[in-house]
């Protein structure tokens, strides 16, 4: 069998991890793209209320275990030990969802002791998502040591930056330093652009609104401006995080009540943004629900968020000269048609209202993952020649 025919035969494993959870799907190659196979998440690792679940295609359970994750790794050996009982064999490649490298790690690329060690020397640029991604990377390597392991940086997709949005307004020497605006959530950017196809306008504005949110201005699809910044601190507040702030506040953090980078950092990421309005609620479904009982601050919380976006979008429309497409996505922007109506008011001048019949303003699910495994199969196959 001919060896790029035969890459395409082989099923790709993709890992993607967040902070307390590990998404992955199983993908095989049909009809010239990624076809899901299986799809899962391990849920509340390190709590008592973890749980793993892995699912068909069509929604169908087929594992369900609670209370089982005490770690990344311990929700890895569980997801392996389930596809030997789905009887699926060893993946022949594994996709590693890294949100940074750093300023030397900008292209998906198989995983070697050289990149490791990139990896190592980035921790600074990332340090709450790069420890945990290597110590993922080095289980992974154990359990399924018989397959080719890649790496795919949410980075990549913002390459195409201008130096007008990548370069901070800081001495060059550390732009050189690869102290830069890297941009985030690319892997999703990406899968929307391939997803859209044809349908993509030439201005388009695309709003990844989760956990962590990110918005980013596309012309012919490529990245010329987001949100996020050297880190996915920076842009519109989040569940947990700040966004963008006034960098006399870190001054007077420091000064005043003496926080260290550590303090600052748990600060700015695990207690600010919605969290720092709502006395520490950051999801939005309750915060919706708090709101609508006549919570101020629940209320406060939305009305930032949701005005913070708006803000983004409306200083992405002049940038593009226009915007012909704005797309929705994340988990709440897929699904919290509220938040996008609180985006959307006051853009109507723009012909961007949710749930127009133009179709200017859309909601689709990021398919990061198919993404991912996209990569891995280019990858695959051309190392096969």
């Amino acid at each position: 069998m001919h060896t790029e025919d035969a890459a395409a035969k082989q099923t790709i494993l993709v890992l993607n991890s967040g902070s307390s959870s590990l998404k992955f799907g199983l993908f095989a190659h049909v009809d010239d793209d990624e076809s899901l196979l299986l799809e899962g998440s391990a849920e509340g690792i390190g709590r008592r209320d973890g749980s793993l679940r892995i699912g068909s295609p069509d929604g169908g359970v087929l594992v369900q275990q609670e209370h089982v994750l005490e770690s990344q790794t311990d929700a890895l050996r569980k997801l392996s030990q389930a596809l030997a009982q789905q009887h699926h064999a060893q993946p022949a490649a594994l996709g590693h969802r890294l949100v940074h490298g750093g300023p030397h790690l900008r292209a998906h690329q198989r995983i070697t002791p050289e990149v490791r060690r990139r990896l190592r020397e980035a921790v600074h640029f990332a340090p709450l998502h790069i420890p945990p991604a290597l110590a993922l990377i080095d289980e992974a390597t154990k359990i399924f040591g018989g397959a080719t392991h890649f790496a795919c940086f949410d980075t990549a997709f913002h390459t195409t930056l201008p130096p007008r949005a990548a370069q901070l307004a800081l001495p060059r020497r550390y732009a050189q330093a690869g102290v830069i605006r890297y941009g985030f959530h690319g892997l999703s950017y990406e899968s929307l652009v391939t997803q859209l196809g044809s349908q993509l306008s030439s201005r388009a504005v695309f709003a990844h609104l989760g956990n962590g949110s990110s918005v980013c201005a596309l012309r012919d699809g490529q990245s010329i401006d987001t949100s996020m910044g050297l880190t996915p601190t920076g842009g519109v507040p989040m569940s947990t995080r700040c966004g963008d702030l006034d960098p006399g506040v870190l001054l007077y953090l420091m000064r005043v009540e003496k926080l260290d980078a550590d303090a600052l950092e748990t600060l700015l990421n695990r207690h600010s943004g919605l969290a720092g309005y709502a006395d520490g609620e950051s999801d939005m479904q309750a915060l919706e629900k708090r709101a609508a009982a006549g919570d101020a601050n629940a209320s406060l919380a939305l009305d930032v968020f949701a005005g913070a976006v708006r803000k983004t979008i409306g200083g992405y429309a002049a940038l593009l000269g226009g915007i012909d497409l704005l797309v929705f996505t994340g988990g709440i922007g897929e699904h919290s048609a509220a938040i996008r109506q609180r985006v959307c008011d006051g853009l109507a001048f723009m012909g961007l209202t949710e749930g127009d019949a133009a179709g200017k303003v859309r909601a689709l699910h990021t398919e990061e993952e198919k993404q991912i495994a996209r990569h891995c199969r280019a990858l695959l196959r051309a190392e096969a020649g």
